[in-house]
Formats: C-alpha cells, structure tokens, sequence
C-alpha cells in the first residue's frame, strides 16, 4: 500500500464534496461572491444551519473564503477559492449531464 487514504480521484474528490448541498454551494458561487442571505436564496431548499455548516466545511477544506467586512451591521461575502472554482469546473460535466437527462431521472424517481 502506498500510504494513501483514497483509492481513487473520485473517492478524494467525493471526500471533499460530501452530499448534496456542496456542489448547489459551488454553483451559486461560481457566478460572483454573495453575502449569506442572497447565497441562502440562491440554494433552495437549505436550511440556515445547514448552509452554515457547509459554509464552515468548505472553508476548512480550501474551498470557500470566508471575508469579513468590518462594519456595523457586520458584512460577511462568501466566494470560490481557486481551488473552488477548479471543482466547479471539473463538476461543469457532470451538471450538464444531469441536465441532458433530468426528464428520464425524474421519471424514474417516480416509479413505485
């Protein structure tokens, strides 16, 4: 064994991205920095404790930059690091697979 603790890219890439609201994150993000409210309306369906969690995570791992404004009310943007954007580049494919075929995974989302 060479010491590693992924087998493959995919697993190191997966370990990073962890579940469904990360890359939702990435996306929103991708375009500009957005402060947390526009970013929160931006992935629908989030909750804010999860949005803060994954913010935290994201910023952990490299992924997000977290800036602080120093201001009163307290300005905090969130936007890609250039290792951010380099997931969201390589998950551009995969989005628009899921794009090309959204209508058959629909459809079999809803078979009994």
């Amino acid at each position: 064994m060479d010491g590693r603790k992924y087998t493959c890219g995919l697993d190191a890439a997966m370990a990073v991205m962890g579940g469904k609201w990360k890359g939702l994150v990435l996306f929103a993000l991708g375009e500009q920095p957005l402060r947390f409210g526009a970013l929160r309306r931006a992935v629908p369906g989030i909750s804010e404790r999860i949005l803060i969690l994954q913010l935290k995570e994201m910023a952990a791992s490299g992924l997000v930059h977290r800036e602080v404004h120093e201001q009163v009310p307290p300005k905090v943007v969130y936007s890609l690091t250039p290792f951010g954007h380099s997931l969201n580049d390589a998950l551009a494919p995969l989005g628009a697979w899921g794009e090309e075929h959204i209508e058959h995974i629909e459809h079999i989302e809803r078979l009994p």
